[in-house]
């Protein structure tokens, strides 16, 4: 047999984080049920021209699919797997459109590849949990200002490091630029939205660069100081007029980040930041747009994304513009595990190992432990009959807390944590609710 390598970027979680993940999935779902967001699930594949189509770098990152035993010349549809969930959402609302109850609520919870080089937090296989509202022709815009405050309420059910979301419209940029004479928009607000990754010299470099955008250094440095410009409230507004740029886009950009920020201090007071430097390489993004960082984690980068996208559903007749945020699960997940920030209080769901005295009884202690299951109490068998002390300790290594055994005056349970035990009937005993499914712990938890 030959020898097993690992592979890098495709993360596999051992059980007691596996744990973790799910209560995170859970929770994630849970709350974008609450707020009315129906589930879906869409392929792993789309076509490669499709997926390409979204920005600069989007043909690097993608994964072409194609059989093994193909000629290499065959001819195919050019498939690739999706690097995102919006792009195939975007697709499915148009397949679907007729038979969909507009404006469309959905959420997605699935697997994500892109072709980049691992490092921490950055996979090329990894679980994204999306939610999006789509229209039929239009969208309101106080869609942009709900979902966020959705984020808000997942995040804050979960055992995270406090958080900000940062927020801009990609209109105040474009106007911005607009109104400094650059024509090439696209290709400065990929170059801004390295800014946290490369700092502002070397942005400035890729900005005055003559096979860039070759902007003059007065105007490179307007467009740094429009991206130093952030606030928790609208005062952001007087912030940028003080610069002396002016454009009709730019105008309606600062109106809608205003009111954004103006809803969101009613709702949740201090969670908003307006950051104008936030501006999403994706090219299909047209308004609000949004970032999240763990406070005191800043150099992680975002951890939830998303924005608003007018033109990326179209059949032609009909467009049907979206806004959407994305939660980085396996990201934010990576980051508390090596940070040791969170944890599963056991490595296994069992709470009850039924113990053996011998190979006769097993058909007793499989009764007991179905009892025990129809009560919603997670139960194995011990594996072999044995010692008992040998059993304990196979449970402790486990992480299983409790111990069922059979005696002569009828079965007894033990928590081997604290060395009691009970006499106990498997129609009525129940252990602790703490005990019942895993828990998950916090550093904080502990001090």
């Amino acid at each position: 047999m030959s020898k097993i390598s690992p592979i890098s970027g495709f993360p596999e979680f051992l059980p007691a984080d596996r744990i973790v993940e799910q209560h995170f999935l859970d929770v994630i779902r849970e709350t974008f049920e609450l707020h009315g967001f129906a589930s879906i699930e869409t392929r792993a594949v789309e076509p490669v021209e499709r997926l390409s189509n979204q920005g600069e770098d989007a043909d690097k990152e993608i994964y072409g699919i194609r059989r093994l035993g193909a000629p290499a010349d065959e001819d195919g549809p050019g498939l690739g797997l999706h690097f995102d969930l919006t792009v195939p959402f975007a697709r499915y609302v148009l397949e679907n459109s007729g038979k969909l109850a507009f404006p469309f609520r959905r959420y997605q919870i699935q697997r994500v590849w892109r072709g980049e080089r691992p490092q921490e937090g950055r996979f090329r296989e990894f679980t994204q949990a999306d939610i999006d509202i789509v229209g039929d022709g239009t969208l309101p815009f106080h869609y942009e200002v709900e979902l966020p405050l959705v984020i808000a309420d997942a995040f804050s059910k979960l055992p995270i490091p406090p958080f900000r979301i940062q927020v801009n419209n990609r209109q105040i940029p474009e106007g911005f630029y607009r109104g400094l004479g650059i024509e090439d928009v696209a290709a400065v607000l990929r170059i801004v939205d390295k800014l946290d990754k490369i700092g502002p010299d070397k942005v400035t470099q890729l900005l005055t660069a003559t096979d860039g955008p070759a902007l003059p250094a007065e105007t490179a440095k307007q467009v740094l100081r429009l991206a130093e410009i952030s606030a928790t409230d609208a005062s952001f507004v007087d912030q940028v007029r003080a610069l002396g740029v002016q454009h009709e886009i730019l105008d309606e950009g600062l109106e809608r980040l205003a009111t954004i920020m103006t809803a969101a201090n009613e709702h949740a007071p201090g969670l908003l930041v307006a950051d104008l430097k936030i501006a999403r390489g994706l090219d299909y993004y047209t308004g609000t747009v949004y970032e999240t960082q763990l406070i005191g984690h800043e150099s992680y980068g975002s951890i939830c994304s998303g924005g608003r996208y007018d033109s990326l559903a179209s059949d032609g007749k009909t467009t049907y513009p979206g806004v959407g945020i994305s939660i980085g699960v396996s990201r934010l997940l990576a980051r508390l595990f090596s940070q040791g920030l969170v944890k599963s209080t056991r490595s296994t769901p069992t709470a009850v190992l039924v113990a053996l005295n011998n190979e006769d009884e097993r058909g007793d202690a499989l009764r007991t432990a179905t009892t025990l299951r129809r009560r919603g109490i997670p139960v194995e068998v011990a594996p072999a009959a044995a010692k008992f002390g040998k059993q304990i300790k196979f449970a402790d290594r486990r992480g299983i807390p409790f111990v069922w055994f059979s005696t002569e005056t009828g079965p007894e349970v033990k928590d081997i944590r604290s060395g009691e035990q009970v006499p106990a009937d498997p129609a009525t005993w129940t252990p602790p609710a703490q005990d019942v499914r895993p828990g998950i712990e916090t550093p904080q938890e502990n001090s």
